[in-house]
């Protein structure tokens, strides 16, 4: 597995600080979040992006994330899949190979919407396939529909793209409904990013991306998916991801250091130097 940490872990810092601190604590992979792509960008062509990954040697393995596809209506819908069309451009031009798109439908769902909601995968799929880009959809377990694993996968099978696969996040998975043995529904082909973090020791029903913490330090440890996905034989991408206000405080170099070396060892992999690994927030 390919280890990365989405730059959405230290959200206030600029996009170059992020690649050249993480850089320095090793981590040579990163999960580009789209907000400080734009903001970097500001105007620019798209390769200024490139020449940055490539000064810090650092590898976008992913973007992160397109929402509003698949049930909005009207001028907002227009906009979204607006958005959609400049990001793929975007991957397309920086080569990023995955798009994380969102399964963010809230609020009641009619019958007509489902199809609605199948209809704007599979032209997604499309465009996607068009821009030479994949698509990782990924379900939220606070959704109205999908909003866990097994539906997730089922509507990727009926689509049957080879550009649309599954966004694994292991928080959305942990505190939905998705049980343990709907992972055997995963295969390599289909799963195409996976986001880790832990739980922070709170009821999992009461649990907010606030509470997202480092892998193996809470209350949702991931050693079991990481064993089914050695298993599974899955080589592709797996990034830390946190929404933590209290650890975006936390210097970039300082987390970079840290999240790298946690999760490498919990792939098993060489570990770097011993570090302090004490996140001052």
């Amino acid at each position: 597995m390919k280890p990365a940490i989405s730059t959405v872990c230290s959200l206030h810092a600029s996009l170059e600080s992020i690649l050249e601190d993480y850089a320095a604590g090793q981590c040579r992979s990163v999960e580009l979040w789209l907000g400080h792509a734009e903001q970097y960008l500001d105007g620019r062509p798209p390769e200024v992006l490139t020449e940055i990954f490539s000064k810090y040697c650092c590898e976008p393995i992913a973007a992160t994330f397109q929402g509003g596809l698949l049930t909005s209506q009207g001028d907002a819908r227009r906009e979204h899949w607006s958005h959609f069309e400049s990001r793929l451009a975007l991957c397309s031009a920086v080569s990023i190979p995955t798009l994380v798109l969102a399964g963010d439908v809230h609020g009641p769902l009619a019958p007509e919407d489902l199809g609605q909601l199948s209809a704007s995968l599979v032209e997604a799929a499309k465009r996607a396939a068009d821009a030479g880009v994949r698509l990782a959809f990924e379900f939220d377990a606070r959704a109205t529909f999908p909003n866990n694993l097994q539906s997730a996968v089922a509507l990727i099978d009926d689509v049957g793209m080879p550009s649309l696969g599954i966004c694994l996040d292991w928080f959305h998975f942990s505190v939905g409904p998705s049980k343990l043995i709907d992972l055997y529904l995963l295969t390599p082909e289909t799963l195409a990013l996976v986001q880790l973090s832990d739980i922070a020791d709170v009821p999992r029903e009461m649990a907010r991306d606030a509470d997202r913490i480092l892998p193996a330090e809470g209350s949702s440890p991931p050693q079991q998916l990481i064993t089914h996905l050695e298993s599974m034989k899955y080589t592709g991408p797996i990034s830390v991801e946190l929404h933590n206000p209290q650890l975006w405080q936390v210097p970039p170099r300082q987390f970079g250091e840290i999240a790298i070396t946690a999760l490498r060892k919990l792939l098993g992999q060489a570990e770097m130097p011993e570090r302090d690994d004490h996140l001052d927030v």
